[in-house]
């Protein structure tokens, strides 16, 4: 009785603590930031988030040059998507895509190429603002995602999985 105890104590410690080591383990292998875009020269930005970004413990500015080198070290993949469609059939991908990853649709302006959303993290409830903008580009579309916490110095990553899922599902074939 005293084994099966014993067992079950370590089980349960286990069970308590196994997230916290994955958490401090993935911190030490991103850098600390929390805003994370495909253009780091010229961010999109939020205009119908503002109020809240504004609000927010992280508010609205990216952090430049420091953030965009760290960035770019981590993070080498992210990059603007370019799709051979006209803006407004791009668009309407990129919104189709946001809509299929659950984003809660905040703004979608097409006519300005801007879709603006949030996101909610899985395990402890953070709000994360996304803000997609679509362009004409010489190919087609160009389109810039920006990811951002509203809360804490570090986002474990989250932001950057966020624009490679989003960014994957633009580029499906088959999407919208």
């Amino acid at each position: 009785m005293k084994m099966f105890r014993r067992a079950t104590i370590l089980l349960v410690a286990f069970a308590a603590t196994g997230p916290l080591l994955i958490m401090v383990r993935t911190a030490a292998a991103v850098p600390v930031i929390h805003d994370i875009t495909t253009d780091t020269e010229s961010p999109p930005q939020w205009v119908a988030l503002q109020p809240s970004r504004a609000a927010s413990e992280n508010g609205t500015a990216y952090g430049g040059i420091a953030v965009a080198s760290q960035q770019k070290r981590a993070y080498r993949d992210l990059a603007p998507l370019v799709l051979a469609l006209p803006p407004d059939r791009a668009f309407a991908r990129a919104e189709a895509a946001a809509r299929a990853l659950g984003w809660h649709i905040v703004s979608a302006a097409p006519a300005e190429g801007r879709l603006e959303a949030s996101d909610t993290t899985l395990w402890f409830g953070f709000t994360d603002d996304i803000v997609v903008r679509v362009r004409p580009a010489p190919q087609g579309s160009r389109i810039d995602v920006r990811s951002a916490s509203r809360v804490g110095r570090s986002d474990l990553g989250v932001n950057a999985r966020r624009i490679r899922s989003f960014l994957a599902a633009v580029a499906r074939p088959g999407s919208r």
